[in-house]
């Protein structure tokens, strides 16, 4: 009994050797992120219509705090896919976090002067406090963005069905105030896209929507470091990142003449659909 225990318990000892030593010599688990970006914050609703995620703490759209810092995003397989071009050498202009009260009215005033469309991303607590500029921006031509209940940066990271609600919560939001809208596209905050958010919006019919450009405006530089950055990092085809919520836009609205008339001299501009 005594030679026969032995035997075992040196079994035992080489099988956690062996096993030790083949999960320390496993590689990294692939991590997917296409594109990084500022995650900014948008402002919370008072209150929510029954059915809709419950929003998390965030500051007010007019507040100068810093934006909670991005998660990580989740290991994963797959490809993972968003649309950063236009197809074609026109250029394409975006505007996230609103609709905002105060700078929504100023971006569609500039863009109706100018005589160019965009492509306007809603966060659904917005869009719930603001109805109006909804409709407002739906009846001047402009194309529909669903950008998540809250701006939730981490909400690529959760369960399928999370992010199902999450997205159908800001959908059905946007159709209260507009009925039988068209939300062509998704954009995840933050860029922090994940397999799941991707499968999540294609199974909703929406095209996950990335950029090309971004001046980093919800860090507020000037209205000329603004211009610079946009018509420095722009190409043929590209999609401008900018921001009409979120915060205090001035500089961004103050920038948006000058580069807009020189993007359209160069690139054209066109309507993402």
């Amino acid at each position: 009994m005594t030679h026969r225990a032995a035997i075992v318990s040196a079994l035992v000892v080489l099988a956690l050797l062996v096993g030790g030593r083949w999960a320390l010599g496993r590689g990294p688990v692939e991590t997917l992120l296409v594109e990084t970006g500022p995650g900014m914050p948008a402002a919370p609703s008072t209150s929510a219509p029954p059915g809709t995620p419950s929003p998390s703490p965030s500051t007010s759209p007019g507040g100068g705090t810093p934006s909670p810092k991005a998660p990580k995003p989740p290991a994963a397989g797959g490809s993972i896919e968003t649309r950063r071009l236009t197809g074609s050498k026109k250029i394409a202009l975006t505007f996230d976090d609103g609709p905002h009260p105060t700078w929504t009215p100023k971006v569609l005033d500039m863009l109706r002067k100018v005589g160019v469309k965009a492509t306007f991303c809603l966060v659904g607590t917005e869009v719930h406090q603001y109805p109006a500029l909804v409709q407002r921006i739906v009846r001047e031509g402009h194309t529909l963005c669903n950008h998540t209940w809250h701006h939730e940066l981490d909400l690529g990271t959760k369960p399928e069905a999370e992010i199902r609600a999450n997205l159908d919560a800001t959908n059905r939001e946007i159709r209260r105030a507009v009925p039988g809208a068209k939300i062509t596209f998704f954009r995840h905050p933050g860029g922090m896209w994940t397999a799941a958010a991707i499968k999540v919006a294609r199974e909703l019919g929406m095209t996950p929507l990335g950029w090309d450009v971004d001046p980093l405006d919800w860090k507020k530089p000037s209205a000329e470091a603004i211009r610079t950055r946009v018509i420095n990092q722009a190409r043929p085809g590209s999609i401008v990142l900018l921001h009409d919520g979120g915060g205090d836009r001035a500089a961004t609205l103050a920038a948006c003449p000058s580069l807009v008339g020189e993007l359209k001299r160069k690139y054209g501009i066109v309507l993402l659909r």
